[in-house]
């Protein structure tokens, strides 16, 4: 894995993009940066007594186009610098799919793994409260990401209505269904994953049904998009986790896999087949390879290697702009993370818009919504690498975004 800066990638990718635009130096310098971060320790007790400090942060990236949006990870490699490039994708990522929300992000520094259920809550609350000022349904709605889920976003999201004393479900997103939450969201990063991997196909004369596929990270968005994808007739031949990773030519079970990796905690160990390394995985001789675990697992060194044909990114981050380019150069096509695992963020507005109506959808409705969103979005994409005359997807993606950020900036006029 590269140790490549993320919020570095991020400014590259920005800038890379403004090229192709008619927006002014000072406009673009200002889409590069966070308009606010909050930086807090959290000082919490231990199921012995002990008190301990965890640092986290906010990062409010953009809010020219709604409320700030955007997950909270719990890893111990969460950094300023990373929240800050996560909370600037998610800006774009909005923008792209046309969702009315600006970009936001959070972290703990934590393994979730040391720790009981109860710290974790105590932790969580902790956080929620310092989150109180910054975060409400029309000002920065949180939601799942690494290592958190419904469970967490059920405690914020009592933490906020028990201090306001009142009854908020839309100040997050990812609760349980019974709190408010909206069906079709936990399969939602995996479900654009899959569509935008179909359309990819379709661009490129290809047919997914054919295609055999590697799928780097095998949690949540990984597992999802493997079934789905096979769902579709594509043979997966390669999964892994941090554990290692797990290859047959003749193809894995996605289902029977995920749940041998629930029962023993990793993917390696199923069956009968051959283990390998991550680095492995990604550079097999593959139709499709889907990167669904942290940012800069392809570096420009290992970016030589990769023998994929499509790259779609399920996981925020997984090229450093170095293997970008030289995959370009190379006709790989990559979608890029800002629509590829946008599901998760337009399910998520999903849910905010039912809480908002006090109005539950169907699964069936949501799914459908959501695949009328990506696919639209997919297809403004294309018009604009082929209008621009783009170097790859990337660019492109950028483009539309900024584009519709900088109108939405433009149209309110700069205050004071």
């Amino acid at each position: 894995m590269s140790e490549a800066n993320p919020f570095e990638s991020l400014q590259e990718q920005v800038d890379d993009a403004a090229a192709y635009l008619d927006v002014g130096d000072d406009v673009v310098e200002r889409l590069k940066h966070p308009e606010r971060v909050l930086e807090t320790n959290l000082s919490v007790e231990m199921d012995d007594g002990e008190i301990r400090r965890f640092k986290a942060y906010r990062s409010q990236f953009n809010g020219d186009r709604g409320p700030y949006k955007g997950g909270i990870r719990y890893h111990p490699n969460v950094s300023r610098d990373e929240v800050k490039a996560l909370s600037g994708w998610m800006a774009y990522k909005c923008a792209i799919v046309g969702i009315p929300y600006g970009g936001g992000k959070g972290g703990i520094i934590v393994d979730p793994d040391e720790h009981s259920e109860s710290e974790l809550e105590r932790l969580t609350r902790s956080f929620a409260k310092e989150l109180r000022p910054l975060v409400g349904p029309d000002r920065d709605i949180p939601a799942p990401d690494v290592n958190t889920g419904q469970r967490e976003m059920n405690w914020i999201k009592d933490t906020y209505e028990t201090l306001e004393n009142t009854t908020a479900p839309g100040v997050i997103t990812g609760k349980a269904i019974s709190s408010g939450g909206s069906e079709g969201r936990v399969e939602a990063t995996g479900r654009s994953t899959m569509l935008t991997a179909r359309d990819a196909f379709e661009y490129r004369g290809g047919d997914i049904g054919d295609a055999t596929v590697a799928v780097q990270g095998y949690g949540n968005a990984g597992s999802i998009a493997a079934r789905l994808i096979e769902d579709l007739g594509a043979t997966i031949v390669a999964v892994s986790d941090s554990s290692g990773a797990i290859y047959d030519p003749d193809g894995l079970d996605a289902v029977a896999v995920k749940e041998h990796k629930n029962e023993t905690g990793s993917v390696t160990g199923y069956g009968d087949v051959e283990e390998m390394t991550n680095d492995d995985l990604l550079t097999l001789d593959v139709d499709l390879l889907v990167p669904a675990a942290l940012e800069n697992a392809i570096d420009a060194d290992l970016a030589e290697d990769v023998d994929a044909d499509i790259i779609v990114e399920a996981a925020n981050g997984p090229l450093t702009p170095d293997a970008d380019d030289i995959l370009a150069d190379r006709d790989v096509l990559v979608v890029p993370d800002i629509l590829a695992n946008a599901g998760g963020v337009t399910v998520s507005y999903f849910e905010w818009v039912q809480n908002r109506q006090r109005f539950s959808w169907t699964e069936a409705r949501v799914n459908d919504e959501l695949e009328a969103v990506i696919t639209s979005a997919f297809d403004d994409l294309v018009d604009a690498y082929e209008t621009h005359d783009l170097p790859n997807f990337r660019v492109a993606a950028y483009v539309v975004a900024i584009q519709r950020i900088v109108d939405a900036y433009t149209n309110s006029g700069n205050w004071p």
